[in-house]
């Protein structure tokens, strides 16, 4: 019979199969559903969020172009090729400290100066509503402001109320609503302060050396497409080589938040992709479970005549057809999710995220679902191909000891190294995905070993005089026993959940306990050079216990190493963020605290030589540097050279002082620059550090003051954020092995049945019975959330220790969380499947064995 055929009429015999329903594939339908629909979902609303922004690009830059300077001004010349590209509107950014008038109290701003032609697109909107010149203009020497409503919470004032910034005073005359541009702007850890640019020359802020940050941004003459936009890009790095400005354009306006979005997409399509995998276990057993049911149908098909290939496509078709069912039901699914979201994330995201069908998103989804059906199933089904038929009569099952045919072996790895292939593919971070698809295939190999091994200790463990143990023992290790799916399944999902939740406790503990204890108390920024022996003295006056530290600050862009512009090169992703934006780079005669030189000598004291530089050890090593290379940085519109004169290895989780690169003294003689200090005091009360900080803002209204708690409270309240989605995603994972277990056991529910009637016909009570099974379930969870406790620890301690470089140690409370989950599950839905097992009458059974 031809291939067509054989094809056919097993699409017809499977089609007659199921008109009995899909009874016995519900659990199989929602662990694909919930995987596929999981996968297509998160990539479906990561596009229409990524198209979101694309689509509002010119709103969110509020410009065509965004030319950015930092702490300088653009030239004329420089100005004037600006303006020959169509309307310029000037802004600044800066930090600084708002105090009440009466200088009670006083909070860090982001100070944002904007000129009269801003937002050159979207709108600003403030609450009342005004016009740029009520808003903004000088009246009786006093400038307009507008600032967000927490601005006004932190101070106690209202609008029409004054502030002091700087040594000007500021009306807060409304509540800022709506910033076309915050987004493009960056993440700021303070509330925003918008005011005009003749309001920031007044206040005095701006001196040399100020981290200010100059932006024009460009509306372009007559609605330019994008190769105008790349022309224009392209004809000012070639005309000011040196002038050290980061351009954006419309197509990339918000990079960071785009990026974001991408990172998170992708731990969530991996997060989904595990759901599948385990899913996958709860595949097989249904696919075993349901060959099971058909030993008649098979034994019928094999003693008139039909082959084992062709009894292989009968139930492969049921198989398939079945899986599509549930990869429709899930792709339905990820189809409305871009519509829920933009209702869910209008609040959060500064773009709504359009609804829409994203073929390409489901198209990843569908495609994972049928290859993991295809994976595990396959297996099941070339072992029912060669049961002979006398077998399947006398009640033996499909589901016996030993291997199928080899092409079934093959195909199904074959399979499963394309799935892991395409999960990299698809990746931005291929490194990451990597990592994550090996130690998936590790964590199932480690799974079924520690399931062998568990088998192995009930196999060899004394006899016991208990029954329901006894009988609880020998339930782990016979043929066909629940120990594999179980281990397997609840194994990953607690293992994630264990490791998300170390991560988690781990970061918690380091910004809420350890860092406060070593961290500076305060940062002071922006310190004029004439300024910091009057500072450091009233500091001293202030907190005459404290240590303070003061060293000169610069801001400098990476822009070239070995000579070759970094537009040029391949970056890997892990070094890549040095190259991204500028940098606070400083010069020093000797090394920086919290700092090893690890490779290379420190210049002497007094060197006049080649401009030098220290480089930090991990961000150079991740860079391809090595002693003897030379960076170029720009810095104040000019482009200075440096040799690598050695590495240092940087505690950067003590918060001190340190920076990517230290340079030699020389290297900036002349150059404008202001000072940073930090100032630590262990002894010092919440009522002493408000003392200091009223006092330098009252004395020095130019210097900004970040008190390192409230920061750490920013961060903290935002890994809380991120920690509370992240274990909701991962919860998709954990919903997998809750099906999966709840599979396996319904699979084993025929033996089952078997051994209680037996059992009950021996003399066996249901309370014997009932203590067997319970003492089984809890061996096999109380072992799985063992080993889900080390898994997830060795991971947990891999990533903050090796990955985020902060000290790791376990906590007992996310160990008893893991055993209670674990033993909950197991037991919990162990006994809701025995309970019904054990209601079968014994006559029936006792008939067909």
């Amino acid at each position: 019979m031809s291939f067509g055929r054989t094809l056919g009429l097993a699409f017809r015999f499977s089609l007659r199969e199921m008109r009995g329903g899909l009874s016995g594939f519900f659990i199989f339908l929602a662990c694909i559903a919930l995987g596929a629909g999981a996968i297509g979902g998160v990539n479906s609303v990561a596009r229409a969020i990524t198209g979101a922004v694309e689509a509002e690009g010119q709103s969110l830059l509020a410009a065509d172009l965004r030319f950015e300077l930092n702490q300088r001004r653009a030239t004329p010349d420089e100005r004037a090729f600006l303006a020959g590209l169509g309307d310029v509107a000037e802004s600044a950014n800066m930090r600084s400290m708002a105090r009440l008038t009466d200088g009670s109290d006083q909070t860090l701003v982001e100070v944002k100066a904007v000129d009269g032609l801003y937002p050159l697109y979207g709108a600003l909107a403030t609450e009342p509503p005004m016009t740029h010149d009520g808003l903004f203009a000088e009246k009786g020497g006093v400038f307009g402001a507008a600032a967000p409503a927490l601005l006004f919470e932190r101070l106690g004032v209202q609008p029409g109320d004054s502030v002091l910034l700087g040594g000007q005073e500021i009306e807060l005359r409304a509540i800022l609503t709506a910033e076309p541009d915050a987004v493009s702007d960056g993440f700021g850890f303070a509330p925003r302060l918008l005011i005009s640019l003749e309001a920031l020359e007044a206040t005095g802020l701006v001196q040399p050396g100020s981290l200010v940050e100059h932006v024009y941004k460009v509306r372009l003459a007559g609605g330019a497409g994008s190769a105008a936009l790349e022309a224009a890009q392209a004809e000012a790095a070639s005309r000011f080589p040196e002038a050290g400005w980061s351009i954006r354009s419309r197509t990339n306006a918000a990079p960071s938040l785009s990026r974001n979005i991408e990172r998170f997409s992708q731990f969530l399509t991996l997060v989904g992709l595990t759901a599948l995998v385990v899913g996958g276990v709860g595949v097989a057993n249904a696919v075993r479970a349901y060959l099971d049911s058909k030993r008649a149908v098979i034994a019928t098909f094999k003693s008139l005549g039909a082959s084992g290939r062709f009894v292989f496509t009968v139930y492969l078709v049921q198989i398939l057809i079945i899986a599509g069912i549930g990869i429709l039901a899930g792709l339905v699914i990820a189809a409305l999710m871009p519509f829920g979201a933009s209702a869910v994330l209008s609040s959060v995201l500064p773009v709504p995220a359009s609804g829409g069908l994203y073929p390409a998103a489901l198209g990843v989804g569908a495609l994972f679902g049928v290859m993991i059906t295809l994976v595990f199933a396959l297996m099941p089904l070339g072992r029912a191909r060669d049961v002979p038929a006398t077998a399947l009569f006398r009640e033996m099952g499909v589901d016996g000891r030993g291997w199928p045919r080899p092409v079934y072996i093959v195909l199904s790895i074959a399979i499963a190294a394309s799935l892991a292939g395409f999960a990299i593919w698809f990746s931005d971070d291929r490194r990451m995905a990597l990592v994550f698809v090996g130690a998936t295939v590790f964590a199932f190999l480690v799974l079924r070993v520690v399931a062998l091994g568990i088998e192995w200790l009930a196999r060899r463990s004394p006899r016991v005089a208990s029954t329901p143990l006894r009988l609880a023992l020998g339930n782990i290790h016979r043929p066909g026993a629940l120990t594999p799916s179980v281990v397997l399944s609840l194994g990953l999902g607690l293992t994630l959940l264990a490791t998300l939740a170390l991560i988690d406790g781990n970061l918690r503990r380091q910004i809420t306990g350890n860092l406060p204890d070593v961290a500076p108390n305060f940062f002071f920024v922006d310190i004029q050079s004439g300024e910091v022996e009057a500072f450091a003295d009233l500091v001293s006056e202030q907190a005459p216990d404290g240590k303070l530290i003061q060293v000169p600050m610069l801001r400098g862009r990476i822009t070239a190493l070995n000579g070759v512009n970094v537009r040029d090169m391949e970056i890997p992703p892990e070094g890549g963020w040095v190259l991204r934006g500028d940098r606070g780079i400083t010069y020093a005669r000797n090394a920086p605290e919290n700092s090893t030189l690890t490779q290379g000598e420190w210049w002497p004291a007094d060197y006049d030589g080649e401009p030098l530089v220290s480089f930090t050890a991990e961000e150079g090593g991740e860079l391809g540097l090595k002693i003897g290379d030379t960076i170029t940085v720009n810095v104040l519109g000019r482009d200075v050279t440096a040799r690598i004169a050695n590495f240092r290895a940087v505690e950067w989780e003590s918060l001190a002082i340190n920076f990517v690169m230290v340079f030699s003294p020389n290297t900036f003689a002349g150059a404008p620059h202001a000072w940073l200090a930090t100032l630590t005091d262990a002894n010092a009360t919440p009522a002493a550090e408000s003392q200091i900080l009223n006092a330098v803002t009252r004395q020095f209204p130019t210097v900004t003051t970040v008190r390192v708690k409230d920061a750490l409270d920013v961060v903290n309240r935002l890994v809380e954020q991120l920690a509370t989605a992240i274990r909701a995603a991962a919860a998709v994972a954990l919903i997998a092995s809750v099906l999966v277990l709840s599979g396996a056991l319904a699979a084993g529910n025929r033996a089952r049945v078997h051994d209680a009637v037996v059992l009950k016909t021996l003399g066996a009570t249901r309370r014997t019975l009932i203590a067997a099974f319970s003492l089984e379930y809890l061996l096999i969870g109380l072992a799985t959330a063992v080993f889900a406790l080390l898994a997830g620890g060795a991971a947990a301690w891999f990533v903050v220790a090796q990955v985020m470089g902060l000290p790791s140690s376990f906590l007992p409370e996310v160990a008893v969380a893991t055993v209670v989950v674990s033993l909950v599950m197991t037991v919990g839905f162990g006994l809701i499947g025995t309970w019904r097992v054990l209601g079968h009458k014994a006559a029936p059974v006792l008939r067909n064995l």
